[in-house]
């Protein structure tokens, strides 16, 4: 399989060197369902966030039980599923490997000049 540059459902929409931003699609085309990125060198290590919407049926118990949740222990346990084809998860993995050598290469850069 090979890379694809520009890569299917994967759109880089920051990049401050020593972080990127990108969005991940869902195959079933729900913006909602999209997953938002952020590769970024901090100190020694390279940490990576996914940002997602989470959502519940308004009138269910779930939603309750959530409020609950989070009321007494401060926290609610969520999932999110994006779903891709064979090549975007390729892409996906392909991006992320890329990412975190770019922004680790910018951090040193960065603090060979201030040395």
């Amino acid at each position: 399989m090979i890379v694809q540059v520009p890569a299917e459902g994967i759109m880089q929409t920051n990049d401050w060197g020593d972080s990127k931003v990108y969005r991940v699609t869902c195959e079933c085309g729900a913006s909602d369902h999209d997953h938002h990125v952020w590769v970024e060198a901090d100190g020694n290590d390279v940490s990576v966030t996914v940002y997602t919407t989470v959502r519940s049926n308004w009138w269910s118990k779930t939603r309750w039980h959530a409020i609950w949740t989070l009321l007494t222990k401060g926290y609610i346990d969520t999932e999110s599923t994006v779903i891709m084809r064979k090549q975007q998860a390729f892409n996906y993995a392909h991006t992320l490997l890329s990412a975190v050598e770019d922004v680790e290469e910018f951090k040193n850069a960065k603090r060979q000049r201030h040395n």
